[in-house]
């Protein structure tokens, strides 16, 4: 009887577990056994493998987690898709134009008063520039700033052509726009170190590329005009060839103004100071050796401190060399190339809608104009090396800073900013007015870092009466 208590539980279970082994079978799982022999083997999948299949074909895996099924997500940078990047010829207006410079395929479109005037004439408006007087027959070069292009200067090439009666030319620099991409490590690497041509990407071949233009134009004297970093360019134009320069118009200029007008005095006095001291010691040399000796001993700290320094000097320089090479085989490698590309998606739309008074205005087809360039083949690469032409450009080394070379300009020149400028302060644009001698300076009010493309209309009137003023009868 105890026995029957015992093994009654298993007995009334008995029909249960037939039922469980017959729809196991059914189903096709594994029994207990087999799971513990399954799990001592390695699994080979293999065409020759047998067809029972876990989970069966009775419940199928959700499709939604399966990879293949999943939709393929595109790689996009600030909206611009990266799976298909194009050759900048396809991408160009119907008005745009190229020329070679230098082994570099420069995209630019030109402006004419003639076309411009047909044009309006076709339309049925008014030919008539906004200044009657203002014919100064110099044609225009308009200088883009960082990241932006020819598209920056959409809005004013016609009314700049119609207030100046000549051409209006805007072009892309490298790294910027249309203007073709190269991989300047194989363009570099041709010819020896006298043949080889200029970076691409620095800023001499910018400003032999403007004087270029100059020529192309068939002009002897044009007008520079500059916004941001552009206006860098317009004025290292201007002291390349001064006397190609017939007027500069810097917009937002991104040039740090110099805090006082005096260093260079300061240094003439300096060299007349120690150029005394000099022919004194020479006199008390000659007169008694005992005071020779004693000024030259007296003078021995000073001579230590001057070695010390070139010393301390040398050593900065050649860590400033070394930093500078690493910096840029960083920035050339698959890291900072993608540290690029993560920047640009990150900041790069958010840049252009800070870099106005009002950001509402910043539409699709604003967006769309500043991030056609990102659909140029190898656009990421020509930035990284824009940046590090940047870190290590030693053309301009030779010569004066340029705080120090901004007296110097005779032409006329005007500046203009926005009194809302959150990219470049106008106080900046104030200090550079009073460094540039007889310059003019013009602040719009709620504008930001764009006034020739937010306020178009007060840009174009403060433009013409700067000409009228400089070459109007």
């Amino acid at each position: 009887m105890n026995t029957c208590v015992l093994h009654r539980p298993a007995c009334l279970a008995y029909p249960q577990l037939l039922q469980l082994q017959t729809r196991r079978k059914h189903l096709n799982l594994p029994s207990i056994w087999e799971k513990s022999i399954l799990k001592s083997r390695p699994i080979v999948a293999s065409a020759s493998s047998s067809s029972t299949s876990f989970p069966p074909a009775e419940y199928p895996a959700n499709p939604e987690i399966l990879p293949e099924t999943k939709p393929k997500r595109k790689r996009q940078i600030a909206g611009v898709d990266q799976e298909e990047l194009q050759d900048p010829v396809i991408l160009a207006d119907p008005d745009s134009c190229f020329c070679e410079f230098n082994g570099v395929q420069i995209h630019h479109k030109i402006y004419d008063v003639e076309s411009v005037a047909t044009n309006l004439s076709e339309e049925g408006t008014s030919s008539q520039p906004p200044s009657a007087n203002t014919k100064v027959n110099f044609p225009m070069i308009l200088l883009h700033g960082f990241g932006a292009s020819v598209y920056s200067w959409s809005r004013v090439m016609k009314p700049l052509a119609q207030i100046t009666g000549a051409k209006v030319l805007a072009f892309d620099r490298p790294a910027f726009g249309l203007t073709t991409r190269l991989n300047h490590a194989n363009h570099s690497s041709q010819g020896s170190e006298d043949t080889r041509p200029f970076n691409p990407y620095s800023m001499i071949f910018s400003v032999l590329a403007t004087l270029y233009f100059i020529d192309f134009l068939a002009a002897l004297k044009t007008i520079l005009v500059g916004h941001s970093a552009g206006s860098l360019v317009a004025v290292e134009a201007y002291f390349e060839a001064p006397e190609r320069v017939a007027a500069l118009i810097l917009v937002a200029p991104a040039i740090l103004a110099p805090l006082n007008s005096g260093p260079v005095a300061k240094d003439n006095l300096s060299g007349k100071s120690n150029q005394t001291e000099g022919e004194d010691l020479e006199v008390n040399s000659k007169g008694n050796w005992f005071t020779a000796v004693f000024s030259i001993l007296s003078k021995l700290p000073q001579y230590l401190g001057q070695a010390i320094m070139r010393l301390v000097k040398g050593m900065g320089d050649m860590i400033n060399s070394l930093y500078k090479k690493a910096s840029s085989a960083f920035l050339r490698s698959d890291i900072g190339i993608m540290l690029v590309r993560m920047i640009i998606d990150k900041f790069g739309l958010a840049a252009v809608r800070n870099a106005w008074y009002d950001p509402k205005q910043v539409d699709d087809h604003v967006l769309q104009g500043y991030t056609k360039p990102l659909r140029v083949k190898d656009w990421d690469r020509a930035l990284v090396e824009y940046t590090v032409a940047m870190l290590t450009d030693t053309a301009f080394e030779s010569k004066p800073p340029l705080s120090k070379r901004l007296r110097e300009i005779t032409c006329p020149v005007l500046i203009v900013t926005g009194d809302s400028d959150r990219l470049v302060p106008p106080w900046n644009s104030e200090r550079l007015s009073r460094a540039i001698p007889g310059s003019f300076l013009e602040i719009i009010k709620n504008c930001g870092h764009l006034p020739h493309e937010e306020k178009v209309d007060e840009f174009v009137s403060i433009v013409d009466r700067f000409l009228d003023r400089v070459f109007g009868v």
